[in-house]
């Protein structure tokens, strides 16, 4: 029975790429001369970390590293960004997770579009991705664009496609 998954993963080889691009642009940048900041990825949790001096700053490193995920092809829905803390003497800090792959919700949102679509598809969440079956091919790939035109506010991959 022809079947395909619905996933949410992002490369961490290509994240780290782009992650490095973007410290070598703030590094050369003449605003941030003298600057503190810092950029760090814990590859183990998947966040990012972000300590600078002030607010400017900050929304100039996070559109930095937004530009240098889309010059790599990533999506930059995949970030999860965090509130920004006080770190010691006048620095902020600001905790960026990457999300990997589909929470329950999100889960629960792609099987309920795609049975509205009234396909005749059987969608069902196994841990953190949808695998989605038919006996018709040709109705996969309705599914895949079904779930493309719709905005389940991170990236879909759509990998395994079986026959």
């Amino acid at each position: 029975m022809p079947s395909f998954d619905i996933v949410s993963k992002i490369d961490a080889q290509t994240l780290d790429n782009a992650i490095n691009n973007a410290k070598k642009e703030i590094l050369n940048r003449y605003d941030f001369n003298g600057s503190k900041s810092t950029i760090d990825l814990d590859k183990k949790t998947n966040s990012l970390t972000i300590v600078t001096e002030d607010d400017m700053r900050l929304k100039a490193i996070v559109d930095s590293i937004i530009s240098r995920m889309m010059k790599q092809n990533l999506d930059p829905k995949s970030l999860d960004f965090g509130k920004e803390h006080a770190a010691s003497g006048n620095m902020i800090r600001k905790e960026i997770n990457v999300k990997e792959g589909i929470d329950k919700e999100t889960a629960k949102k792609i099987v309920a579009k795609i049975k509205d679509s009234k396909l005749k598809v059987q969608a069902s969440m196994m841990d953190d991705q949808v695998r989605v079956q038919s006996k018709n091919i040709d109705d996969l790939q309705k599914v895949i664009s079904v779930c493309r035109g719709e905005d389940f506010g991170q990236p879909l991959q759509f990998i395994n496609m079986r026959n």
